[in-house]
């Protein structure tokens, strides 16, 4: 027997919850999926992801995981139907090779996005996760080394339906520690410029606070909302136009003061680069469960080579490809802050094992080998085969 990978399975992990984490959505009707009018986006009614398991031939296990919200069996049939025939037999010290032979073999399907990459991230992860079990190591170890123990946690959304309501939110997490947050726009509603003011007023002036735009507005409107923001030391905005219009996002960064932050979506390095050399970026955004360990650290790199903050991105996911983002986290030296999904993250706790802390407005990630992280008796009894 020996450490080439032996085995690649595919799950959705499925939890419902009673109101969406984005905080204005009645989740109670006959359709599985909703659309957020404000951003045009479609999300759906209950959790879901996608896990991948993968083992070698020596016992070795590694999990992966990525975005499961929308038609989670598409990104499983990609994985299923292919994706795992190529790395079946292969080396886990190989993952960056796997990793861009598979990329290369979708390039003339869809090369800087789509569901194939979601897939290909998920397995990225798993092996990681494998090499480090391998090394016994961290993966952070692996990419270099661990540059900090705590990384620094923003909280990401007020989902309340006024403002004082927001703001009575934000002051409790204040009162445990945390001294960075951000609020969504569709949430504020239009006068944002007020929305910013009160929440300065009442968070204080050492507080950082952002605004999340959502890919929403032309790039005019976008600037004039900054602009509305910019007196009470906005902290950075994020996602201010539709992501395909790089030169709109170029106007905005070039019409104030205020950091631009964007990258969510993003799946490869080619993305980053499109936005970097266009000078229309301050900070990126990447999210781990869309591009995968050997991407990110791409990203990451790019980033630092030209300069710019990196504050990685969280969403809905069972800690997997959390676990992996703080790894990376760990290691590169532009990193500032980390998003915190507290809906998200306080719900599913116990999916995972113990491995993953927030306290007093930091991250903390065990030493463990690989993620640091494995899925818990009550997830592995969630997850079924699609």
């Amino acid at each position: 027997m020996t450490n080439k990978v032996l085995k690649v399975e595919a799950f959705i992990f499925e939890a419902s919850r009673e109101s969406s984490y984005i905080g204005d959505k009645s989740l109670k009707g006959s359709g599985e999926y909703f659309v957020l009018k404000e951003n045009k986006t479609v999300y759906a009614t209950t959790d879901r992801t996608v896990i991948v398991r993968i083992e070698t031939g020596n016992g070795v296990v590694g999990w992966g995981e990525t975005y499961g919200l929308i038609c989670a069996e598409a990104t499983i049939a990609l994985i299923n139907d292919f994706m795992a025939e190529f790395v079946i037999g292969q080396d886990p010290a190989d993952v960056s090779i796997i990793y861009e032979n598979i990329y290369n073999m979708m390039r003339c399907r869809g090369y800087n996005g789509g569901y194939y990459h979601d897939a290909l991230a998920a397995i990225d992860i798993a092996l990681w996760d494998v090499l480090g079990k391998i090394h016994q190591q961290p993966i952070y170890n692996l990419l270099g080394g661990q540059r900090r123990k705590q990384i620094p946690a923003y909280v990401s959304g007020l989902p309340k339906p006024t403002l004082a309501q927001r703001i009575e939110f934000a002051k409790s997490w204040q009162d445990k520690g945390f001294v960075a947050f951000k609020f969504a726009s569709p949430a504020a509603g239009p006068d944002l410029g007020l929305e910013m003011k009160e929440l300065r007023v009442a968070l204080g002036t050492e507080v950082k606070i952002a605004c999340d735009l959502q890919w929403a507005q032309t790039a005019g409107e976008a600037s004039a909302m900054i602009a509305s923001m910019q007196p009470y030391n906005l902290w950075f905005a994020e996602a201010p136009v539709a992501t395909e219009n790089i030169a709109g996002l170029k106007q905005v960064e070039n019409s104030g003061t205020t950091p631009i932050a964007v990258g969510e979506e993003w799946r490869t390095i080619y993305d980053a680069q499109a936005r970097i050399s266009a000078g229309a970026v301050d900070i990126i955004q990447p999210e781990m469960g869309h591009v995968g360990i050997t991407q990110f650290m791409r990203m990451g790199t790019l980033a630092q080579a030209n300069h710019l903050q990196i504050i990685p991105h969280a969403t809905i996911g069972s800690g997997i490809f959390l676990a992996a983002s703080l790894q990376v986290a760990c290691c590169l030296e532009n990193v500032t802050y980390h998003e915190y999904q507290h809906a998200v993250f306080d719900q599913y706790q116990q999916m995972t094992t113990e491995g993953i802390s927030v306290m007093s407005g930091y991250y903390s990630l065990s030493n463990a080998p690989g993620l640091g992280i494995e899925p818990s008796d009550v997830m592995l009894a969630s997850m079924k085969k699609a």
